[in-house]
């Protein structure tokens, strides 16, 4: 209601700068359009391996994954987005080594944060053993590594086509719930 009564006091303020039916009414009225539309979900099946994006109950979208590996699971629950970032700076986690936005970062070009720990990690990762020590999060992301895809590779993240990420990322927000199924 509150974001309702804020649009309404914006698309007013619009009005007042600009000739009236014009513009500015078109955009007041798409504002409260916009705020109706039924609230979008993501449904992440790590067995099928695909993250659907639900609104009203309905299927709008769905898209293959990459899942985290043994050892390395992608987390099982409840979530919101919490962490929305265009062209992201990856960290290794073992290493601290950063890799700058472009074709060689392993998050792609979308990052879309969903689950936030600080008990660590350690497992095995396929080369080697690692310890991670502090705060980790798992998220979906795009990939350079196009054929991860639909594979249980990861380091507990939902890897995507980095067009399929870009697409995803428009269309969530902050707080839109993430729920993700064994």
């Amino acid at each position: 209601m509150r974001r309702l009564a804020l649009s309404a006091l914006a698309g007013a303020l619009l009005a007042s700068l600009q000739p009236a039916g014009g513009m500015a009414a078109q955009q007041a009225a798409q504002a409260v359009s916009e705020d109706s539309r039924p609230q979008r979900e993501l449904v992440l099946d790590r067995r099928r391996r695909h993250v659907r994006v639900m609104a009203g109950g309905r299927e709008v979208r769905r898209f293959p994954v990459a899942v985290g590996r043994p050892g390395w699971e992608t987390p099982v629950g409840r979530f919101e987005v919490i962490e929305l970032v265009k062209d992201p700076i990856w960290e290794h986690p073992a290493t601290g080594q950063r890799v700058p936005p472009g074709p060689a970062n392993p998050l792609g070009s979308r990052w879309i944060g969903f689950h936030r720990d600080c008990l660590g990690r350690s497992g095995f990762n396929g080369r080697e053993y690692l310890v991670v020590e502090g705060c980790v999060s798992s998220g979906f992301h795009g990939t350079p590594n196009r054929d991860s895809v639909g594979q249980a590779v990861s380091h507990g993240c939902v890897r995507l086509l980095d067009e399929h990420a870009r697409e995803l990322y428009e269309l969530v927000s902050l707080g839109t719930p993430v729920t993700v199924l064994p």
